[in-house]
């Protein structure tokens, strides 16, 4: 099928879909509710018995989280007028060349004019003579190995379809090699551990990952080959943030140079050993074996013994159990009494049901968070949050799952932002707070103010 110079039809095509808008990508300032997807699963190669299944998984998610889905292996309904309906289209394994030219033509112009992409797992095996399409995806199938148990690396804690995972995953499915990495191009979300099995030819080998493209947000996952992935509670939710993260209903950094461990970075808390810190007051923090830490007793606090910080970007993760309290602290001078941070530094609050000042996001007693920013940004109990604390001078930006929802300037003069040290807060018996991947990175004059 050729892919040079455009037909009139395909002006045509694309001149209407200039003045359609899909679905409701381009509104950003509504509710994230009401979205509309479109799944398309035709199939001119191979054709996966689990369709019908992810079909019916898609459907009942929609039902249970506001979006609409309608599904086909009708090619014809990619024409501008229609796509403009959906805020995505899911391509759930999909193989083969399965538009034409004017059908192509069509979906070009959705994505450009700010429509979704969710590609599950064959969504890689198609389309092999449309270039546009391999940008679009990340990559296109190369081959894979027979079904069996593997480890997925979550390398992304932030994103929708991968904050309610542990750091490793492990799973039984087919495991696509592909033609070439996307790490470059795309935001890498989750990789596959080679070591865990047999048939890995990649080294380096990403599975799931992310992108803007071509004016529109793309998201794809390899996993998905087995009817019994769409009845495991965790690739459900996988593919569920990914439609939301296609259809503008959830936010995402999917910048490939914004992944977690971006260089410039210093390791405080890795998950194997608490080697720098003290404990100061009753309680501790006790390792779980899987990368995490999590809160026992207090009050106390943990904080980082080694050295004091000046400007810095300090970014962890974090996760309640139901409604629990913790703190990260900020400007402390060193000191065993965990009582010297609470009166000569801030802590910026995890606990969500507190008071407007002594909330998730909060300079604690000091300035609220933008609550309808913290609100939008926040992860129910259960899931993982991630927090950056940019410190330059007197002022503190909080970012919540890469949303700013607090700018905070010191002007107490009992208290500095200069200089100090940082902890993380065991408020008692019954708090259960976690934390992982506890890293900092020391600004310059140069990097001050960038982000």
């Amino acid at each position: 099928m050729r892919r040079t110079a455009w037909t009139a039809l395909a002006a045509s095509a694309l001149l209407l879909a200039s003045t359609a808008v899909p679905g409701h990508a381009a509104q950003q300032g509504e509710e994230a509710e009401g979205e509309s997807v479109l799944v398309f699963s035709k199939t001119a190669g191979f054709r996966h018995d689990s369709i019908e299944d992810g079909i019916d998984t898609v459907r009942q998610l929609g039902e249970e989280h506001g979006f609409s889905v309608e599904a086909t292996e009708d090619a014809g309904e990619f024409t501008p007028e229609n796509l403009a309906r959906f805020d995505a289209v899911v391509w759930l394994s999909t193989t083969g060349d399965v538009l034409d030219d004017a059908q192509q033509d069509a979906f070009q112009g959705y994505i450009q004019n700010g429509g979704g992409y969710v590609g599950v797992h064959a969504a890689a095996d198609t389309e092999y003579d449309w270039p546009w399409y391999e940008g679009l995806a990340g990559a296109w199938f190369d081959s894979h190995p027979e079904i069996q148990e593997a480890t997925v690396a979550v390398e992304d804690h932030d994103h929708p379809a991968t904050a309610h995972l542990d750091d490793t995953w492990v799973r039984t499915d087919e495991l696509y090699n592909y033609r070439t990495n996307p790490r470059e191009d795309a935001h890498v979300l989750a990789t596959l551990d080679e070591s865990t099995y047999s048939g890995g030819n990649m080294g380096d080998h990403p599975i799931s990952w992310c992108k803007e493209y071509d004016g529109g947000r793309s998201f794809y996952t390899g996993l998905g080959h087995t009817k019994e992935s769409f009845a495991e509670p965790a690739f459900v939710q996988h593919v569920l943030g990914g439609i939301q993260y296609a259809t503008g209903a959830a936010d995402a950094d999917c910048d490939p140079e914004q992944a977690p461990g971006e260089e410039g970075y210093t390791q405080l808390f890795d998950g194997t050993s608490l080697d720098g810190w003290s404990q100061a007051g009753p309680g501790s923090f006790e390792l779980n074996g899987d990368g995490t830490m999590t809160s026992t007793g207090g009050m106390g606090l943990l904080w980082w013994e080694e050295q004091e910080f000046n400007a810095y970007s300090l970014k962890l993760d974090w996760k309640m159990e139901g409604d629990d309290n913790s703190g990260v602290f900020v400007g402390f001078p060193p000191s065993d009494d965990p009582n010297s941070a609470v009166d000569k530094g801030y802590e910026i609050q995890i606990d969500a049901t507190d008071s407007d000042d002594r909330t998730t996001g909060a300079v604690y007693g000091f300035q609220s968070a933008d609550l309808e920013a913290r609100d939008a940004a926040l992860n129910p109990p259960g899931e993982w949050n991630a927090y950056e604390l940019v410190v330059e001078g007197q002022n503190l930006k909080i970012y919540l799952n890469d949303v700013l929802i607090n700018d905070f300037t010191s002007t107490d003069p009992e208290r500095s932002l200069e200089s100090g040290h940082i902890g993380l807060q065991n408020h008692g018996d019954d708090d259960t707070v976690s934390f992982r991947d506890v890293r900092i990175k020391e600004l310059t004059g140069e990097e001050g103010g960038t982000r």
